[in-house]
């Protein structure tokens, strides 16, 4: 099967950092993939926190103008990836290795793509791959949750959070989640144990009772987690915050540091076939189309999504 590649194709860019007006709908070059690497027709591009936080200029100047913001991505191959057993037409999902999601054609490595889980849509596996791989590593690889164990996830409505629930539960882990009390109705139906309103604090009957804190949470002061940790408990923090060294070595746990490990395909493999069993749900907050990714900006920046939010490049 050959796809035909234009030369151009529509994608979202910024030329100056600065809010959400600085995006802009453009026709630019199609990218060529290199070597190692599949380009593909995208459907759908995940919004991820990273992305407004470089378009703002959070991220300081290490990323180039002009820029193509979207790092998870969802379509098919169009050309390359011969090697790593791809074919054109596939349908794929996967993770880029510089951005540039928000547009109709993206390049991916072929060791950070995998097939789309047939029981999703295309919505829904761009939604996956960033924030499933983090709460995935966050959880069995740095975390080293075993089944019997207590997880408390703060932030667990959120893009990484109500993933980790799942995950967690699937390893037969039991599960705190912490959230605003709008959340707790979903959390419940996603199967947490016990629910926390981060805005309440902590309850007195459970602290002391986690063996591992994910902070999915970004800024302020956490030590309130510090608290829900048995002695000998670990901390691992997804998001940059104030987790004081002192209590922590008071408490005899482990606080420790963010880690930005290489993407994996064979994470997304696993996850696939989770989606394929239904033991792992996508729940998608909202869904705008290319030309309204400031809109999704705006979404993802206010911190109140539930869920992942998603840009639909193209339809069917």
């Amino acid at each position: 099967m050959v796809m035909e590649v234009p030369g151009k194709m529509k994608a979202i860019r910024f030329s100056v950092f600065g809010g959400p007006e600085v995006l802009r709908l453009e026709e630019v070059p199609v990218p060529v993939p290199g070597e190692g690497e599949v380009l593909v027709r995208v459907h759908a591009a995940g919004v991820n926190p990273g992305d407004w936080q470089i378009r703002s200029g959070l991220a300081g100047d290490r990323f180039g103008l002009p820029y193509i913001p979207g790092w998870d991505v969802a379509g098919t191959v169009a050309a390359g990836g011969a090697d790593a057993g791809f074919r054109p037409g596939d349908a794929v999902y996967g993770m880029t290795a510089d951005s540039g999601g928000c547009a109709e054609y993206a390049v991916v490595p072929a060791g950070q793509l995998a097939r789309k889980p047939s029981a999703a849509t295309f919505i829904e596996a761009a939604a996956l791959p960033q924030s499933g791989f983090t709460a995935w590593h966050a959880l069995f690889e740095q975390g080293r949750l075993e089944p019997g164990q207590t997880v408390l996830i703060n932030g667990a409505a959120g893009g990484v959070g109500h993933l980790a629930v799942q995950l967690a539960r699937w390893k037969g882990a039991r599960v705190i989640g912490t959230a605003s009390a709008r959340n707790e109705r979903f959390l419940r139906e996603l199967g947490v144990d016990e629910f926390i309103d981060y805005a309440a604090g902590m309850p007195a009957e459970l602290a002391g009772s986690a063996d591992l804190v994910l902070d999915t949470a970004a800024g302020g002061d956490r030590d309130w987690l510090i608290d829900a940790l048995k002695p000998g408990g670990r901390l691992v923090p997804i998001a940059f915050g104030r987790h004081s060294a002192g209590k922590a070595a008071e408490a005899a746990v482990e606080v420790q540091e963010v880690q930005f490990p290489p993407f994996s395909s064979a994470v997304l493999d696993q996850l696939s076939s989770l989606v394929d069993e239904g033991r792992l749900h996508v729940s998608i907050d909202s869904v705008f189309p290319l030309e309204e990714t400031a809109k999704a900006h705006v979404r993802s920046e206010s911190r109140r999504a539930r869920g992942k939010i998603v840009i639909c490049v193209r339809s069917g």
